[in-house]
């Protein structure tokens, strides 16, 4: 699914991603699997199981980067 970090607060490791459809899901930074800079206003790409976001990548730098493999 694809979506975009519209909340993210660093104290709490917790925020919000608004998905292509408007539905919104919290998740944890524990569920991003290529976490680094700034979040809000990322676009992201992740699966929902039982209403949770899960396995988010952030879509942005080179396809090495989004997917963990920086070079």
């Amino acid at each position: 699914m694809d979506g975009q970090i519209v909340k993210y607060s660093e104290r709490l490791q917790q925020g919000i991603i608004r998905s292509g459809d408007g539905t919104r899901f919290r998740f944890k930074s524990s569920s991003i699997r290529n976490l680094s800079g700034k979040l809000v206003g990322a676009e992201v790409d992740f699966l929902v199981e039982s209403r949770q976001p899960r396995d988010i990548f952030l879509l942005r730098g080179s396809p090495w980067q989004a997917f963990g493999l920086a070079r």
